[in-house]
Formats: structure tokens, sequence, C-alpha cells
């Protein structure tokens, strides 16, 4: 896990989540790489994301949504 960014991450491109509201609260944006995935506060773009392989993101995303 990492949750720092790179100037690579900036070329990737982010998918907001659909349970983002508009009002601007509670934002996660996702970036799929092949071999990462990336995770950031979509009110601070430029602040630290967290980074996790894609299994770790497939068992969150399970977990989440079982």
């Amino acid at each position: 896990m990492n949750t720092t960014g790179s100037p690579a991450t900036r070329e990737l491109a982010w998918f907001k989540s659909s349970y983002s509201g508009a009002e601007g609260g509670e934002c996660v944006e996702v970036a799929a790489a092949a071999t990462h995935v990336h995770i950031r506060d979509s009110k601070q773009l430029s602040g630290p994301m967290l980074t996790v392989g894609p299994e770790a993101w497939a068992g969150f995303v399970g977990l989440v949504t079982g």
C-alpha cells in the first residue's frame, strides 16, 4: 500500500463514486491501472492517495457491497 502520488498517477482516468453528492461532501475517486488501484479524496486532487493491488481492492468492494 502506498499513500503518495507520482507523476504517472496524474495521467490516470479518475472516476468519482456514484454515491458522491453534488453538495461537495464526502467524495471518493478511483483510478484503475494495470497493476494497482488508486483512491483519493476528490476535494484534494494533489493530496495523498491510497494505492493498493487489484486483489485488495476487489476484497474491499466485496465487503462493502456484500
